[in-house]
């Protein structure tokens, strides 16, 4: 356990920019985290994260034992951690959230399934073992369709859109010949997320719904809360991510993705995916919550009381991809908030963020306008 008992500590499988910000958001807390990251020069252990590491692979059962030992918790910031590993944790320690959560998350058929069995409504699917099966599934849902592999997708990669039965062949070559879903074409009014945070006694904190524009697979912008919510669609959306918190007796923070078909009070949500953990499209709760999306998830796996999830204001997220502003870019702007991951510059790589927060929502659309004029 942690050797100094007035001090609690998180320790965190990977060290990437979601460990980082955990680690950022109690900081004023006195919590300290170590993460567990094969890479020396991760971004929670720089200058910007200022964790202790143990460099060590993610399937490292010595390594994850000394996690386990050595913090009063354990977490992850990814998905593709090895259950093995998360299972070794849960026998000598306390993980969140529950490994069951992250094996579903690993798999779309398991994550479909389950989505299915709460009643949460999900874009037409088939499953694919083999081409026969991707050129049934072309039959019954039509093209074009998206093949998707069952595992390891994540920013469009593991994906290939198939425009024409006739390309059945040449997607699953690209896809490798893995198992796959193939999902039918849905035309959706837009993409939007909920983020919410569950602790150990089954308190929630919700986040206002998200609606999120990606590009090339990639997240590019966040906008919070939604525009022109009705009422019926917060409430689908509130519905389904309870269930799910509730089904895993989960304790952290959960993010779920959706597709809107329609709009206004007939509009329908569903469901695409699952992350179990703090999300790409809460990280606008840094500036423009009550508290961050980062601290309640830290909040909850150290057993200590929610805060408030409320928005403050109107926010955006710009995801900085490849590379960042040039100097001096924002120097006109600031309200703009920059959150830079110490990442080297990479083509299609997450390299930081930029929040903007306003009072209204002409306001935001007009600091987004004036962004898009000086950063382009």
């Amino acid at each position: 356990m942690n050797p100094n008992p007035d001090t609690k500590s998180v320790g965190i499988i990977g060290g990437g920019q979601l460990a980082q910000m955990l680690a950022q958001s109690v900081h004023h807390l006195g919590i300290k985290c170590t993460v567990l990251d094969p890479n020396e020069h991760c971004c929670a252990t720089n200058e910007i994260g200022q964790c202790a590491q143990i460099v060590a692979s993610y399937d490292d059962h010595e390594a994850l034992l000394k996690l386990a030992q050595t913090n009063d918790v354990v977490t992850y910031e990814f998905e593709n951690v090895p259950g093995q590993g998360a299972a070794l944790i849960a026998e000598h320690s306390t993980i969140h959230p529950n490994p069951k959560a992250l094996s579903v998350s690993q798999d779309r058929l398991s994550e479909r399934s389950m989505f299915t069995n709460l009643g949460i409504d999900v874009p037409p699917y088939k499953q694919i073992d083999s081409l026969e099966d991707l050129s049934a599934a072309l039959e019954s849902l039509g093209a074009p369709a998206i093949l998707k592999a069952r595992t390891l997708g994540y920013d469009g990669k593991g994906q290939v859109l198939i425009s024409d039965p006739s390309k059945a062949q040449e997607a699953w070559n690209t896809l490798g010949g893995v198992p796959a879903i193939l999902d039918g074409f849905i035309e959706f009014e837009r993409e939007l997320s909920i983020i919410a945070t569950r602790a150990a006694d089954g308190s929630i904190e919700y986040y206002p719904l998200s609606e999120n524009i990606h590009r090339g697979g990639i997240l590019r912008l966040t906008k919070a809360p939604a525009r022109n919510i009705d009422d019926s669609v917060a409430q689908q959306a509130r519905t389904a991510i309870e269930s799910i918190l509730k089904h895993f007796e989960y304790v952290g923070t959960l993010a779920v993705e959706y597709f809107q078909i329609g709009s206004g009070p007939s509009a329908k949500l569903l469901a695409n995916e699952i992350a179990p953990r703090v999300h790409n499209t809460g990280h606008w709760t840094i500036e423009g919550a009550k508290t961050s999306q980062f601290e309640n998830h830290m909040r909850a796996v150290l057993g200590m009381p929610l805060a408030s999830a409320d928005p403050i204001g109107h926010s955006a997220m710009i995801n900085l991809i490849g590379n960042e502003p040039r100097p001096g870019a924002l120097d006109a702007m600031p309200q703009a908030h920059i959150h830079l991951y110490g990442k080297e510059p990479r083509a299609g790589r997450k390299i930081g963020h930029i929040t903007l927060n306003a009072p209204s929502e002409s306001q935001l659309d007009a600091m987004l306008e004036r962004f898009t004029r000086i950063v382009g």
